[in-house]
């Protein structure tokens, strides 16, 4: 592993780090929340066929769905992806960029999930939301030109979190089948198990920090009743067989990289199809940073390219 992130990377950090704004374990949820859209505000979408706007019925009111569909004749396979933000921050505008770009990369219809942000919806409310989304697109997709028979599900971060405990609620509850997972840099363990040495060597300076972990945790599961559920935890779970196939990108400079590389291993241990695809010189979030580093596109490109090949194997099986 190299002793500094890419240059490119660290540029990226020193430019952050002159703007002074304080972290986002210094601020409310509201600042937080308005912190990064500003950070994101410069990001460029991709152009795709179509985009639409709608909301499904969720299991406690209206969740908003962004669609993504790729040009040419449908139907397309189906990617439902959960964003990341530590399920307090971020939402569909804040990730065009990534969601549009693997739209286009994967000519698959992606459908971008506004979950419910803690602390005013702590956990479960964020998977409640996240596998509604999975039921819709198993039964509706058609109507925004998509293949119901053709899902995949995926996620950044605390997104990543989603789409892998989605993966398992739909395995136990022998739910929609899920034809891929695509885990960027996920979130996947506990308070009760961050003693990864990952969380000491990168705790600071390398944008997600410890300390914003720990206040992400503390605003999500505030109760802890939840610290040990494997549907929070994923890493958690005994049993990781039958799930689909995963790819999992970690992050050199990261404090998530052990746990991702953790599950991965698990996953692989499982004789769960894993392709890892891992940057020793990225920091967390770099995926989602295409306007200022060059390996986001790189990364973006593997996870379209692991989604069009499921989806498409799915259709010749």
């Amino acid at each position: 592993m190299p002793d500094e992130p890419h240059p490119q990377a660290k540029a990226l950090l020193e430019q952050l780090d002159a703007q002074n704004a304080p972290p986002t374990y210094g601020v409310t949820p509201e600042v937080a929340r308005e912190q990064f859209r500003r950070l994101t505000a410069e990001m460029e979408p991709t152009e795709v066929g179509d985009i639409a706007d709608f909301a499904i019925e969720g299991p406690e009111g209206p969740i908003p769905i962004r669609a993504y569909v790729p040009e040419g004749e449908g139907p397309f396979p189906v990617l439902v992806y959960y964003h990341g933000g530590g399920w307090v921050i971020g939402g569909i505008d804040e990730y065009e960029n990534v969601t549009s770009a693997i739209c286009d990369r994967a000519e698959a219809v992606v459908l971008s999930v506004d979950y419910r942000l803690a602390p005013e919806h702590p956990f479960p409310a964020q998977l409640e939301d996240a596998y509604a989304a999975l039921v819709w697109a198993s039964e509706f997709a058609a109507d925004v030109s998509g293949d119901p028979e053709r899902v995949a599900v995926g996620g950044d971060s605390a997104g990543g979190n989603l789409a892998a405990a989605v993966s398992l609620l739909a395995r136990d509850r022998s739910g929609p089948a899920i034809d891929h997972q695509s885990l960027i840099y996920p979130a996947v363990a506990s308070p009760v198990i961050h003693d990864f040495d990952s969380y000491e060597e990168n705790a600071e300076g390398y944008f997600l920090e410890r300390r914003s972990i720990e206040w992400f945790y503390e605003r999500w599961l505030p109760s802890e009743l939840h610290a040990r559920n494997e549907y929070a935890a994923p890493l958690l779970a005994r049993d990781l067989s039958g799930l689909p196939p995963a790819t999992v990108v970690t992050a050199g400079f990261d404090p998530l990289r052990d746990e991702g590389i953790a599950y991965a291993d698990r996953l692989a241990e499982a004789d769960v199809p894993v392709h890892h695809q891992h940057y020793d010189d990225m920091i967390h979030g770099f995926a989602s940073m295409t306007e200022m580093l060059d390996t986001a596109h790189a990364a973006v490109d593997v996870v379209a390219d692991e989604v069009a090949a499921a989806l498409d194997a799915s259709r010749s099986g």
